[in-house]
């Protein structure tokens, strides 16, 4: 759903209403789920992958890979999507952060060493997302 179809909240007390406390806390204040503990991590039903705080479309599980790094993986953006590239120099390191266009919620960061045809890997928090299956598939875990 884009801006243009919901009110977006304008505070912390309504984002934290609205995402609650663990969700807030990454996509709102830039926090990072530990390591192999994201629910998505091992969505590989055929859907797509909605910014939790707006539901933006952002990716698709087309693009989805296991990159052993312990949070969802994507080598590419679903057509379309609005994401926001942002140098990061946190924690003494040189990096993208990934922030939804349209609501501008952390997602996770962007690094240059994913698998072709981009080469790039979208480490993204399974606590930024919301995931959609199409048609009502199946459960599978990876």
């Amino acid at each position: 759903m884009s801006r243009d179809h919901q009110t977006m909240p304008e505070s912390d007390s309504q984002w934290l209403a609205r995402l609650g406390e663990e969700r807030f806390y990454v996509c709102r204040r830039h926090g990072t789920e530990p390591p192999f503990s994201g629910a998505l991590l091992g969505e590989k039903r055929p859907g797509r992958f909605h910014c939790a705080g707006c539901d933006a479309v952002l990716f698709s599980s087309d693009g989805k890979y296991d990159s052993g790094s312990g949070w969802p993986s994507f080598f590419d953006a679903i057509e379309g999507a609005e994401i926001e590239e942002i140098r990061d120099t946190s924690h003494g390191m040189v990096r993208i952060e990934l922030r939804c266009g349209q609501c501008e919620s952390h997602l996770g960061h962007l690094f240059p060493d994913g698998p072709p045809p981009t080469g790039l890997r979208y480490c993204v928090n399974s606590l930024s997302l919301v995931f959609h299956p199409e048609n009502n598939a199946p459960s599978k875990q990876l």
